[in-house]
């Protein structure tokens, strides 16, 4: 699947897949839904600064957009499946540079996942999507 990172300097995408508003920054991905298993993320960095991607599981309970922000303007990624994060790289690393793209391959069981930025204040800015894997 395609995962596009967006801000002002790239096309804007809500998380829902709506336009965002001026100064938001957005995350969008070209399926909403999956089958379980290998899932493969090619994701580009379409915008004019850094950013990556993250994939978290949602829990029932759970609201996508709604996790709590620490004081150091990120979400805890405890229990983080895996990431893009490292232009053109295998492995972590300080994120994917304007232009550049990251592949990464995670497995998932079936359920509800959030893709998202966790780049200081990037989450809070509207960079964030649910995937659903049946």
């Amino acid at each position: 699947m395609n995962v596009a990172l967006t801000n002002m300097g790239g096309p804007m995408m809500g998380g829902g897949g709506g336009p965002m508003t001026g100064g938001a920054m957005g995350l969008h991905a070209d399926q909403v839904t999956v089958a379980h298993g290998a899932v493969s993320f090619l994701v580009t960095n379409l915008g004019s600064i850094t950013h990556e991607m993250v994939v978290l599981p949602l829990l029932e309970s759970q609201v996508v957009g709604a996790r709590p922000i620490g004081g150091n303007a990120k979400i805890d990624e405890t229990g983080s499946l895996g990431e893009a994060s490292n232009t053109c790289a295998e492995g972590a690393g300080q994120g994917i540079v304007p232009g550049g793209s990251d592949l990464v391959s995670i497995i998932l069981a079936p359920g509800q996942y959030e893709l998202f930025c966790n780049l200081a204040g990037y989450y809070a800015a509207g960079m964030y999507t649910q995937l659903t894997v049946t």
